[in-house]
């Protein structure tokens, strides 16, 4: 039985973010009854949606994460066109995105707890290895690689949930707009060697940049990053890894150890799958018993953004704080 529904109705709040090809506005869906729900529109510029590249890429994105339905990935509710624009109607996470929470760490001058900074890294494993294994309609593998995972694509709710968001270059099955082999699809600083060299991809690059962003809690900086881009490759392809314990002594050897298996240039040394780095660093932080929750980062994030007295928790409590998806 085919049923035609009423369009959906979107009130836009307020601008989160802005870019080279869109916007990100946190919104309001009304519905009948008095039916309210607090969303993110991701919406691109109506140049761009006039594009068929660009549109093309958009559309493919919104299609590609429809059903990644998962506590740790931003989910996608709908995608809709208003006039010539292009909109996904996405989840709204009340919280920060990891660019953010490592800045608040550099201005108070502190590391984030080792415990904290692992467990981080272990959602983003789970919410990798979810879209890694995600298969069709046909049950035919997607093949999906993120090939951006960087702090500002991983969302912290203010309830300590971790989320991966922004799959807007991935590629996977029926779904490659960015050809390997001939462009670079990452940020600089981010890249796994394998994309810093335009070859060909797969899970693994997602797990090298896992271990750039893992590094980067741990210490407070990316290691390979410098202001020429050039040399930030070079440094990816070429730099003799530290031994973190070096540098933050509350590193033991077994985290030293994963945090270099995460980050071996060779992929057939490096972790095979996101579950099996999902699996090390878990037994790295439950191994003894009781670990970090969810509700430990919860009140720890609250603790960081009060530091600056009564009305910076108030505002992160409101959820005034919020960054959405890029």
């Amino acid at each position: 039985m085919k049923h035609i529904f009423n369009e959906v109705h979107y009130e836009l709040t307020r601008k989160i973010a802005e870019g080279g090809m869109g916007m990100v506005y946190e919104a309001v869906q009304r519905g009948i009854g008095g039916f309210r729900k607090k969303v993110a529109i991701k919406l691109i510029r109506e140049e761009y949606s006039a594009i068929d590249e660009f549109r093309n890429n958009f559309i493919g994105e919104a299609k590609l994460v429809a059903d990644l339905i998962h506590t740790n990935i931003v989910q996608t509710y709908h995608l809709g066109k208003t006039g010539e624009q292009y909109f996904m109607t996405m989840e709204y996470v009340s919280g920060c995105n990891l660019e953010e929470f490592l800045e608040r760490h550099v201005e108070t001058d502190q590391y984030i707890p080792a415990d904290l900074a692992v467990f981080i890294a272990s959602r983003i494993c789970r919410g990798l290895a979810y879209a890694h294994r995600k298969k069709d309609a046909q049950d035919r593998l997607l093949g999906i690689v993120h090939r951006d995972v960087n702090p500002k694509n991983i969302m912290i709710a203010m309830e300590g949930d971790v989320k991966l968001t922004d799959f807007g270059i991935a590629k996977a099955l029926d779904l490659m707009y960015n050809q390997e082999g001939e462009v670079i699809a990452g940020k600089d600083e981010y890249l796994s060697p394998e994309q810093a060299r335009c070859e060909i991809t797969d899970q693994r690059a997602d797990l090298f940049c896992c271990g750039i962003v893992m590094s980067e809690l741990m210490l407070g900086y990316n290691i390979f990053e410098t202001p020429q881009p050039e040399k930030t490759i070079e440094n990816i392809l070429e730099m003799p890894l530290p031994n973190f314990s070096d540098i933050r002594p509350d590193i033991d050897d077994r985290l030293n150890l994963i945090m270099h298996t995460a980050l071996r240039r060779p992929r057939d040394e490096r972790y095979q799958s996101a579950e099996e780095m999902l699996t090390e660093l878990e037994s790295f932080i439950y191994g003894e018993g009781y670990g970090p929750t969810n509700e430990k980062l919860a009140a720890y994030i609250y603790d960081v953004f009060s530091q600056d007295g009564e009305n910076a928790a108030l505002r992160w409590h409101r959820g005034e704080t919020q960054f959405a998806p890029q």
